[in-house]
């Protein structure tokens, strides 16, 4: 299938930051022009009318197993929140609500012009949610949740065995690794130190040495996370992820926000990656993260909503006004201009991938992840003589976005999706979501 964009604005986010007025051509999964294309012998032609052509927002670190419980975990901080209210509704997924859950955030996604995304899962049932990755068309990098330690309150509904843990993991990778044309890989999730035992951590680094895996993790998000890692490490969090062997360019690791000057230098100077999630850090109470020194410094930065009860939406355009608000009142108005937030959506997150070499920008032989954003509403208006990455990062909202493409595949267009029964999915998560909150006691 070939198919031509035509009268676009296109944001490439290729090296130069080039802004194009012009065409792009798809030709099945990739991109095979950018700027004036010629008889393109076309399958289907669209013309953008000046609306803006980006790459697909990549989003670094999601719950998709937590999106069934938006609304369920307000007004807590993290320690509570987890104990009180997300570990207990996890524990009660079933095979059917944990598909619901992640189909539901897979569609908002789309609607918002994400194409991408990292995904820890629960303890349970993570093949499910694969299944609803691979039958939308989402790239993700996704796997399942790690949590062998059974003390810090976690549930019964959420205890497993070192073994089981290791073998599951490993399981699934075996078999699901590079399915949908590579758009899903796997990566070994453990939760993060406070649930999971030494030697699974340190069989975790080996594992994913041998299998050249990314693992995916959580530090440093809360002071109490942090007190609880170094009662039973006798180090920091970070200090303790370098010992055990994770730290590196293969590790995406969520938050970062109480990070010592240690820390800072460990997570610079071994490019491992961070996924910065500015609204569910505020909503949580967790703090700010200390994103525009890291990224002076050269620290591998990008960006995400997190889960779905945490910022109660799984956003990318709010993502990336908080990313650029949260910092100016503490380092003045310069400190996260737009084009760099706007950097820290795409290109960043294709880094944090591995994958900038495909993903990120809008260049010849890349991988045909793209949105379509109109300009035409009155808070967009008027659009002209207005910065391009201005408009996107502090005027545009999800409901901007009329077109949303992965892998040469039209996922979303004007407001609709078109690989979801919409009607379908709302009646069958309500369902589920019945279903696990009885199970659990919490209705």
């Amino acid at each position: 299938m070939r198919i031509l964009f035509k009268n676009a604005t296109i944001v490439t986010m290729n090296a130069q930051r080039d802004v194009i007025k012009g065409d792009l051509l798809v030709d099945g999964s990739r991109i095979a022009a950018v700027g004036e294309v010629k008889e393109p012998s076309a399958d289907q032609v669209l013309d953008l009318n000046g609306d803006l052509l980006i790459p697909g927002l990549i989003q670094t670190h999601i719950h998709l197993c937590q999106t069934l419980f938006r609304g369920q975990a307000d007004d807590l901080e993290l320690l509570d929140w987890l104990k009180l209210r997300i570990w207990p509704l996890e524990g009660g997924h079933d095979p059917e609500s944990i598909y619901d859950s992640a189909l539901l955030g897979i569609g908002e996604l789309f609607l918002g012009g994400t194409t991408t995304i990292v995904d820890m899962e629960t303890v349970h049932h993570t093949e499910h949610a694969f299944e609803a990755i691979l039958s939308s068309g989402l790239r993700a990098l996704a796997g399942k949740v790690m949590m062998d330690d059974p003390s810090g309150d976690v549930p019964l509904s959420l205890q497993e065995t070192t073994e089981a843990s290791l073998q599951e993991s490993v399981d699934l990778f075996e078999k699901f690794n590079g399915q949908g044309n590579g758009r899903l890989e796997v990566a070994f999730t453990p939760r993060f130190v406070v649930s999971c035992t030494d030697t699974l951590l340190k069989e975790v680094s080996r594992l994913a040495r041998e299998k050249k895996a990314f693992v995916h993790t959580h530090a440093s998000e809360n002071r109490g996370e942090i007190q609880v890692v170094e009662s039973t490490r006798g180090m920091r969090n970070v200090v303790y992820l370098d010992k055990v062997g994770l730290t590196g360019p293969k590790l995406i690791l969520a938050h970062c926000i109480w990070l010592d000057e240690t820390e800072k230098d460990i997570l610079i100077q071994s490019k491992t990656r961070i996924s910065h999630c500015p609204s569910s850090n505020l909503k949580l109470a967790s703090g700010i993260a200390a994103i525009p020194e890291l990224l002076e410094r050269g620290a591998e930065v990008s960006l995400s909503c997190d889960g779905a009860p945490c910022s109660n939406n799984l956003d990318g355009f709010r993502e990336m006004r908080h990313a650029a608000l949260m910092q100016k009142p503490l380092h003045g108005p310069t400190a996260m201009p737009a084009q760099k937030v706007f950097e820290l959506a795409t290109i960043a997150g294709a880094r944090a991938l591995g994958r900038e070499g495909d993903l990120g920008s809008l260049e010849v032989g890349k991988k045909a992840d793209l949105a379509v954003v109109s300009l035409q509403g009155l808070h967009t208006w008027p659009n002209q003589h207005v910065d391009v990455y201005s408009q996107l990062v502090y005027q545009a909202y999800p409901s901007d976005v009329r077109l949303t493409m992965v892998d040469g595949q039209i996922v979303m267009k004007d407001r609709q999706l078109l690989t979801i029964d919409v009607p379908e999915l709302k009646k069958s998560a309500t369902q589920s979501l019945n279903r696990v909150m009885k199970r659990v006691g919490m209705i």
